[in-house]
């Protein structure tokens, strides 16, 4: 758990280096997932725009999502005024950045594949264009 925990820590750390080098303001909430209140992983935005990100990081083909996960996050960015969008990077590849509905409900979680996330994803530069 600690390797993982510490792959998506720079996960997060490179993505909020990414907003912040194209003129966004970002911020990683450090204990996301351990709250009792409703947080994402990355908030970023900017003049026009506001993103609330869930951030996974995996090595597999495939990613799954807790049903928790994915209604902290539209709980959150419905109250805040964000865009919730899921984010994951795959071994490999760079990030791709997903809607909610973009997810597969899979009954008891949510899912995205990296086929999926190649034809419905975006990249870092789309996503902030």
């Amino acid at each position: 758990m600690r390797n993982a925990k510490a792959k998506g820590s720079k996960g997060e750390r490179e993505l909020v280096a990414f907003f912040n080098e194209n003129k966004w303001s970002c911020l990683r909430a450090a204990g996301s997932g351990s709250s009792k209140y409703p947080c994402p992983d990355i908030l970023a935005g900017n003049a026009i725009r506001r993103l609330a990100i869930e951030c996974k990081v995996t090595k597999d083909r495939s990613k799954y999502f807790t049903k928790d996960e994915i209604t902290q996050l539209e709980t959150f960015s419905r109250n805040f005024g964000a865009e919730s969008w899921v984010g994951v990077k795959f071994g490999g590849q760079d990030w791709f950045f997903v809607m909610i509905e973009d997810l597969k409900d899979t009954g008891s979680m949510f899912s995205l594949t990296l086929e999926s996330a190649k034809i419905r994803g975006l990249s870092k530069e789309e996503l902030i264009h």
